[in-house]
């Protein structure tokens, strides 16, 4: 597949002009990620760690998932890309959650739950969707374009990032090995202050 697809707040184009190079993030840009796919195991960067509200009212800690591969997807309910990208995400869950995969969705819909929890019924999503804030999305570079998708290996770092729609093919390809490969326990979750949770600053 090209170039990302991307969607912002307005809206989002299928054309061919909407085939662009992705955004620049403080974990590099879509086409290096295009071009290396997974990073080599130094090259990677620690997850920022946070903690966020799930639509059961759950805290959710990104940390506490160490020693699993996790899918960390910033999405909204008006974004069409994102719609796309859903039931691939269930499907891998479903499929690879026995390996030791974890599908975690950050909402980034500025209505909040009152739009998210309908959608996330509606649509019988089975993973995991919390509600972010621009706190949380800040540690992850802004995430100005959306979806953006982090791949964390069982060590919790960064192996890849996507921003914009790529090929189903291309996710699977690059899960599957971070579940082939082994954890370094060691390595730490990026430490972040304990105000960047749920409720935002306090």
């Amino acid at each position: 597949m090209p170039a990302a697809l991307r969607c912002t707040r307005s809206l989002w184009i299928v054309p061919a002009l909407a085939l662009c190079l992705g955004a620049c993030s403080s974990f590099g840009t879509k086409a290096e990620a295009a071009e290396n796919g997974v990073k080599p195991a130094a090259q990677r960067k620690a997850a920022p760690d946070f903690t966020l509200e799930d639509s059961h009212g759950q805290k959710v800690k990104l940390s506490s998932y160490r020693g699993k591969v996790v899918v960390l997807d910033f999405w909204a309910t008006w974004c069409g890309p994102c719609k796309i990208e859903i039931p691939w995400f269930m499907e891998f869950e479903q499929e690879l959650k026995p390996r030791g995969l974890v599908v975690l969705g950050v909402s980034m819909d500025d209505d909040g739950w009152s739009v998210v929890r309908p959608y996330v019924e509606q649509h019988k999503i089975n993973y995991r969707i919390l509600l972010g804030n621009d706190q949380v999305a800040g540690l992850y570079g802004g995430v100005d374009a959306m979806p953006t998708t982090f791949l964390i290996d069982r060590s919790g770092r960064i192996a890849a990032m996507h921003q914009g729609l790529v090929s189903k093919d291309e996710f699977k390809k690059q899960i599957l090995q971070l579940l082939d490969a082994r954890a370094d326990l060691r390595a730490p979750f990026a430490g972040v202050p304990a105000f960047f949770t749920a409720g935002g600053a306090r």
